[in-house]
């Protein structure tokens, strides 16, 4: 009777260890799902850029040669309209981050550059070193999500004038600074204290691997909203 006992004790053991490696298995792999998919998604974004990039320098001499014929023919009307075009098509691929952190500037532009694209007015300033002791997961993690919630509250408010996003992006006393604050047409949800996404159920897993991140390398975030205005400020010790 004890041995039965002790065998299904055993078993019941064995048994609760072994799903407690199955979900274990299962929170990496959905981990590695997201850190992938967020990855790929930015990739994606810089290669539209640089696709833009690649377009307006194989046209490059078909510009040269239609500003000729223009200068050729004394229209000079035509020559001021065309080059206009031009500075609006380069605005629109020029870009907007200059940091000096080469994985900041590819999630940043990427996000950015679409925001601008849709409308919103952008006022961005950022300066990194080369390296900091910040993956570029954790990074394109962090930058990626907090962009993305933000351009997504901008195209939400209904008039397009009111759709704004100021970032700033610094070193600051030793310490890794991000603050981005963008327009949002009505106050997010809070859910134990912290705000939710407001898409819903489902939603609101960048949001968390933020927190989950920042966390992880020692930080502090901080959100707030006011007026129509969510702010997002966090600190990272390096």
């Amino acid at each position: 009777m004890i041995w039965a006992w002790i065998t299904a004790t055993a078993l019941l053991v064995c048994l609760l260890a072994a799903l407690g490696v199955i979900a274990y298995l299962r929170a990496r792999q959905h981990l590695q799902d997201q850190q992938i998919a967020l990855i790929t998604r930015h990739t994606q974004e810089v290669q539209h850029i640089y696709q833009q990039m690649r377009g307006w320098r194989h046209d490059y001499r078909n510009h040269i040669q239609t500003m000729k014929a223009y200068r050729a023919l004394g229209q000079n009307e035509l020559l001021d309209e065309y080059l206009q075009k031009l500075d609006e098509d380069l605005t629109v691929i020029d870009p907007i981050i200059k940091s000096g952190n080469l994985t900041a500037d590819a999630v940043l532009n990427s996000k950015l550059s679409v925001a601008r694209y849709q409308g919103v007015q952008i006022h961005a300033k950022a300066q990194l070193p080369e390296s900091i002791p910040i993956s570029q997961v954790e990074l394109c993690v962090i930058l990626g999500n907090l962009m993305d919630n933000a351009v997504e509250a901008c195209l939400r408010c209904p008039e397009p004038d009111d759709r704004f996003l100021r970032l700033y992006l610094c070193i600051r006393q030793r310490q890794f600074y991000l603050s981005i604050t963008n327009s949002s047409p009505s106050r997010p949800q809070k859910r134990a204290g912290f705000y939710v996404s407001a898409r819903g159920a489902g939603h609101g897993l960048g949001l968390m691997r933020v927190r989950q991140t920042v966390k992880k390398l020692g930080g502090y975030i901080e959100q707030a909203d006011e007026d129509g205005v969510f702010t997002t400020e966090l600190l990272i010790p390096i």
